[in-house]
């Protein structure tokens, strides 16, 4: 214990009230850390075609739960935040009236799903950019978070050339197809050969048994004819 505590200096008069605020605090920071946290999905981007109507996924949670929720999208125009609707959430059981501030947008959140996504209408070259969802609860003592979710506006979708892909699966299937086929074959030709080496034991003990016979031996009735007796 001694070799534990020997670098650490004795504390100061006043000390331990600074030492406990400073533990506070950092237990604090930790708790605020795993509060709410704002969620757009594992992939917060989306590319989409000119005049299409797409949504902007965003939802949260929060382990210490909730009291007057304020969210709100906001929009990147070039370097200036424009809000794109707000609204204040009074409790997990009840859903929030929305402020909308620009048009074709609509708010598709549930807040019993804890879901306060938007979607958007017939959108443009312009509403391509960084979408920010907001959010902030009085519970963490003011403390902010927020999630970008970026939209890509093309005049078509590209289309994935899978001409390679077609070549490496066809290939592969091709080699595959082939390793089988040989292996079948080779099984079958052991068949046969085994088949045949049978066989042709079984002839040589037939033949073998037939010489014999042929040539007095094995108890042939040539060799077990007594010898006459000279009278």
């Amino acid at each position: 214990m001694e070799g534990l505590w020997s670098g650490v200096e004795p504390l100061r008069p006043g000390a331990p009230h600074a030492a406990f605020s400073l533990i506070v605090t950092l237990l604090f920071d930790v708790w605020s850390v795993q509060g709410l946290e704002m969620i757009v999905g594992k992939i917060p981007f989306l590319e989409a075609v000119n005049g299409s109507t797409v949504m902007l996924p965003c939802s949260y949670e929060s382990c210490i739960g909730i009291d007057n929720l304020y969210f709100n999208w906001q929009f990147n125009d070039n370097g200036t935040m424009i809000k794109v609707c707000e609204a204040e959430i009074a409790s997990e059981d009840v859903e929030p009236p929305v402020k909308i501030f620009r048009d074709r947008v609509e708010f598709v959140g549930k807040n019993h799903k804890k879901n306060v996504s938007i979607l958007l209408w017939n959108i443009t070259f312009e509403d391509a950019g960084q979408y920010t969802c907001y959010g902030r609860n009085p519970k963490e003592k003011g403390r902010n978070h927020s999630a970008i979710f970026t939209l890509y506006v093309v005049d078509e979708l590209r289309v994935v050339d899978k001409t390679l892909t077609i070549i490496i699966a066809s290939t592969v299937g091709g080699a595959i197809a082939f390793l089988i086929g040989f292996m079948l074959l080779k099984n079958f030709t052991l068949f046969v050969l085994a088949k045949l080496e049978e066989k042709n034991k079984e002839c040589l003990v037939t033949s073998s048994g037939i010489d014999n016979t042929e040539n007095g031996l094995s108890g042939s009735k040539a060799a077990s004819k007594p010898t006459p007796k000279k009278k």
